[in-house]
């Protein structure tokens, strides 16, 4: 098991790190969890339960030494979204939720078993940025009932923010002043003592708060009496329950999750040299979400934040997970009468916090000076989570990533190559003015594979460069750098490309071809009607060829 390697050859100056680490980490975790507990609708308890399994389970399957997994707010949302409408309908909230993480685990599993791991990647940069700024204004949104005591009906963003505002004469004031002091307390703490237990000390403060001045009897809502022991086996029940919509959100859930388990994993293994398996993390993070959902749990994923804070304090393997874990335990059999008076308005300052980090401002602005259709990439698609169901817009994520990729390959960059005085090597004439091309040669680089869907964008903009020479073109060579390899559209296309080529007095040749690229030619006949000999290695073979065959022959 990837997890136990580090632990087998563990040493002994790893391990003040691990446990400084675990013991931090499970002071932010519990409070935090208590809360994405709630955001999921199966209270806070279930919040701290779901901890327990993922850390066991990924601390033996998990690429990572440093992840640090459980509940957390993007799969909180969508738990909420998922299984909120199939609960009014009839059914245990809590049975679904553990269902839904079973369903997760399994489409991980499935991801896995079939080397799906690439598929993180169709979440890209600026649709995860979009995506992750809409999760956190409905987060926020969730919490407004909560932090003022406002009885909020609406599901919708703009009806729980519309329903707020017209409401506000019925705002509990004990309520608000105590979840806006805490939200103001942890970001205070963030800014001033990054590392610092934050969540847990607010959540203190505010229980102390509710003990001393007896806020509980003002109308403030605590958490309550909670169950004793830890959580149990079960089988969730889903007789008359309808499958196929949770699968949907169960898919929505497992490439969301999967995407930020991986892109935190990968960026902490960047940044402490070492490497993560994709394709394990599947395998980790299904059998974590399917364990769960056999005890009691709901789905889940990596945490960012946690795994800053362990990495901060100098976490090197999985056995802070275990530290954790292990503090977890000892306050759920121990310290429950004081988890009994957490108030729910500190709870919901603790989510808002969480949301409010997940609006990454500066990364917008980055991308507005980056390329402004990468901004409307973003833009669009916070939108789109908010206008819609929380699982629609992952699919309207998706869906975005790969229409972006299908217009980058389908209208590619391309180029005619000359000679810059004074700077060795071929260049795009349009970035040098003192670029000259060969009289009578075309050197043409297209920057995408050839495929069915840019196939004809390239055959136009291939004539258009010859149009453009001032002196009649003689030989057309296509630089195949960026083509490895072609469809039969392609094919046929390429085809009917050189044909015109040729009743128009133009050779074609291609200069670069991969060897991937030459069987295909060959295997398609191509090769025959282009000949041989207008293949080249390199660029410049090409340019000697074409100034070979434009010699006069020599008089003997």
């Amino acid at each position: 098991m990837p997890g136990l390697r580090p632990l087998l050859h563990y040493k002994p100056a790893w391990l003040r790190g691990d446990i400084l680490a675990g013991v931090t980490v499970a002071a932010y975790l519990i409070p935090q969890c208590m809360a994405y507990g709630e955001l999921a609708g199966v209270g806070p308890v279930a919040g701290l339960w779901a901890i327990l399994p993922p850390m066991v389970v990924y601390g033996l399957l998990g690429s990572s030494p440093q992840l640090s997994v459980g509940p957390e707010s993007t799969t909180a949302v969508m738990t909420a979204a998922a299984v909120a409408p199939l609960a009014a309908a009839g059914g245990s909230y809590s049975a679904i939720a553990a269902l839904l993480a079973i369903l997760v685990g399994l489409v991980c599993l499935v991801g896995y078993v079939a080397r799906l791991g690439f598929l993180a990647n169709l979440l890209s940069k600026p649709i995860l940025i979009g995506y992750m700024a809409g999760v956190a204004l409905i987060m926020i949104a969730s919490q407004l009932g909560k932090i003022s005591g406002i009885d909020i009906e609406a599901d919708s963003v703009l009806g729980q923010v519309g329903e707020f505002l017209q409401k506000t004469d019925q705002m509990h004031w004990p309520t608000f002043l105590l979840a806006a002091l805490v939200l103001t307390f942890l970001l205070v703490v963030q800014r001033r003592f990054p590392t610092a237990p934050g969540p847990l000390l607010a959540v203190l403060l505010a229980t102390l708060a509710v003990a001393v001045l007896r806020l509980d009897q003002q109308g403030v809502a605590v958490v309550g009496p909670i169950p004793a022991g830890l959580p149990q086996f079960a089988l969730p029940q889903f007789a008359g329950l309808d499958l196929l919509p949770l699968l949907g959100s169960a898919v929505g859930i497992a490439v969301v999750g999967y995407s930020d388990n991986v892109l935190t994993a990968r960026a902490f293994a960047a940044r402490n040299q070492y490497k993560i398996d994709a394709n394990q993390e599947l395998l980790a993070l299904g059998a974590a979400n399917f364990s769960n959902g056999l005890m009691q749990g709901f789905p889940i994923s990596s945490s960012g934040s946690r795994t800053v804070i362990g990495d901060s304090l100098g976490s090197k393997t999985q056995l802070f997970s275990g530290v954790a874990m292990g503090v977890v335990i000892l306050v759920l059999l121990f310290l429950r009468p004081v988890l009994a008076l957490f108030p729910g308005a500190a709870l919901g300052g603790i989510v808002i916090f969480a949301a409010l980090k997940l609006i990454d401002v500066v990364e917008f602005q980055r991308l507005q000076r980056f390329r402004r259709t990468e901004l409307g990439l973003a833009l669009i698609t916070t939108v789109g989570v908010l206008m819609t169901d929380l699982l629609v817009g992952v699919a309207i994520a998706v869906s975005l990533s790969v229409i972006d990729l299908f217009a980058r390959v389908a209208r590619p960059h391309d180029a005619v190559l000359g000679t810059v005085p004074g700077l060795p090597g071929l260049h795009d004439i349009d970035d040098w003015p003192e670029t000259s091309t060969i009289p009578g040669l075309v050197l043409y680089r297209y920057d995408a594979p050839l495929c069915f869907a840019n196939v004809e964008n390239f055959k136009r903009r291939a004539w258009l460069a010859i149009e453009a020479e001032t002196i009649p073109v003689a030989w057309f060579v296509l630089d195949t750098e960026a083509i490895p390899e072609i469809d039969i559209t392609a094919l046929d296309t390429l085809e009917e490309f050189s044909r015109e080529l040729r009743t128009s007095s133009i050779t074609f040749a291609m200069a670069r071809v991969k060897q991937d690229l030459y069987a295909q030619l060959k295997r398609s006949g191509l090769l025959n009607q282009i000949g041989s000999e207008h293949i080249f290695l390199t660029l410049h073979t090409a340019i000697e060829g074409f100034a070979a065959q434009a010699q006069p022959p020599q008089l003997k």
